[in-house]
């Protein structure tokens, strides 16, 4: 193996090259080391924890400041979609901005092989949970906004439209990705 291929490539990974013991049990062997992670499924995992740790702190300033809008009424209407005395509370906004961080985590921890949880029961579970969110929230607000269901604003339907709802589609779809790519063969 050469020196750039030990650099970049993780010790689980440098253990399935070399056909050493794998990471679910003590036999030794190809058949027996853990599956490599590819390089587009790691692309794909630093894609949708990059983009939701960055609206889980984007939740985070939410909660101090309306920005980058304004004032919190223009706030409430683009991106809630709601009336300024209907938006949630700082706890709950910060809830949010935490589950996104976990989220953020665990599909980043399940494409690195060192970082793994072992590909625990409870982490397959939670990252198709997320998988499963991102999808519903964006196909939901597509055909809510799209169809005009509801009584959100009409800045708020364009904006779910051209940003909201097709982020979370992808990040489903990345999250799903990385989650079918990651399984236990």
């Amino acid at each position: 193996m050469s020196a750039l291929t030990r650099l970049f490539s993780g010790p689980m990974d440098r253990a399935a090259a070399s056909g050493a013991a794998g990471a679910y049990g003590g036999e030794s062997g190809p058949a027996a080391a853990a599956q490599p992670v590819s390089a587009s499924v790691r692309a794909a995992a630093a894609a949708a924890a990059g983009a939701m740790l960055a609206a889980g702190a984007l939740h985070a300033v939410w909660v101090f400041t309306p920005w980058p809008l304004a004032s919190r009424s223009e706030f409430a209407t683009a991106v809630v979609g709601v009336t300024e005395s209907e938006l949630p509370s700082g706890p709950l906004t910060f809830a949010v901005a935490g589950l996104l961080g976990a989220a953020a985590c665990l599909v980043a921890s399940e494409a690195r092989p060192e970082g793994r949880f072992v590909r625990s029961p409870v982490a397959r579970a939670g990252l198709w949970t997320v998988t499963g969110v991102m999808a519903a929230r964006g196909l939901g607000g597509l055909a809510a906004s799209g169809l005009g269901l509801g009584s959100a604003p009409a800045e708020f339907r364009r904006w779910d439209l051209l940003l909201y709802s097709p982020l979370c589609v992808t990040l489903g779809g990345l999250t799903g990705y990385v989650a079918m790519r990651t399984r236990r063969r």
